[in-house]
C-alpha cells in the first residue's frame, strides 16, 4: 500500500468506496460521503484540484453542527494497494495554520485518516501515517498533533506505532458535541522515516 495523490483517473474507485458505505468523514459519516458524491457529479476535476490546496482557496468547511469556518491551507492522499478491482483503501490528510503550529479551534488535528471497511486490520491507516510523516517535514512543522475518540483504540495504536505520545484529554469544541477527545503528539524533528513493514 502506497499513499498518491488524488488524480482523475484513480477517482472512479473513490467514488465507488464513498457509494458503498465508506466516509472519509469520521464524524459527519454518510452525509459527507453523498456531499463529496454531489462535488464529484457536479464537476469531477474542480473536486480533484481542491485535494491539493495549500493556499486555502477552496470553499467553506462545514463542521458537525453545520455551522461553516474558514478553511485552512492543507492536502490529501488516498491509500492505494494492488488490488485490481477495488485498489482505493482509504484517505489521510494533512492541515495546517502557516507560520504557526497552532490550530484554530475548529480543527482538532493537524492530520486525520479513515480506512474504507472491508480493508481494515491490515496495517494501512499505520502505513500512510508513516509515508505522509515523511511528506510533510518539508512544511516546517516541529510536530503534528492528532485527536481521538477515547473509545477509538485502533485510532491510537496507529498514531503510537508512529512515535506519538499522549497530551491530554480535552472536550471538543461546542460544534463537535462538546464530547471527550485525546490528543496525540509526533514530534518531526528529526525527521521520521517511513515504516519498514506493518504487522
Amino acid at each position: 500500500m502506497q499513499i498518491v495523490p488524488p488524480t482523475i483517473d484513480r477517482l472512479p474507485a473513490y467514488a465507488a468506496a464513498l457509494r458503498d458505505g465508506y466516509s472519509p468523514d469520521n464524524v459527519r459519516g454518510a452525509i459527507a460521503a453523498q456531499e463529496i458524491l454531489a462535488r464529484i457529479d457536479a464537476d469531477a476535476q474542480r473536486f480533484i484540484e481542491s485535494m491539493e490546496d495549500r493556499e486555502a482557496r477552496g470553499p467553506l468547511v462545514t463542521l458537525p453542527d453545520r455551522s461553516q469556518v474558514k478553511r485552512i491551507p492543507g492536502f490529501h492522499r488516498w491509500m492505494w494497494d494492488d488490488d485490481p478491482a477495488a485498489p482505493f483503501c482509504g484517505a489521510i490528510s494533512v492541515r495546517w495554520q502557516p507560520g504557526s503550529v497552532t490550530l484554530p479551534p475548529h480543527v482538532l488535528g493537524h492530520i486525520g485518516y479513515s480506512v474504507v471497511p472491508w480493508k481494515r486490520r491490515r496495517g494501512y491507516a499505520t502505513e500512510a501515517l508513516a509515508q505522509l510523516l515523511v511528506e510533510i517535514r518539508d512544511l516546517g512543522l516541529p510536530h503534528v498533533d492528532i485527536t481521538t475518540d477515547p473509545d477509538n483504540v485502533p485510532s491510537q495504536r496507529v498514531i503510537l506505532a508512529n512515535g506519538g505520545v499522549f497530551v491530554e484529554a480535552f472536550t471538543k469544541p461546542a460544534a463537535f458535541g462538546e464530547k471527550p477527545g485525546y490528543r496525540y503528539r509526533i514530534s518531526l524533528d528529526p525527521p521520521p522515516t517511513a515504516l519498514q513493514s506493518v504487522r
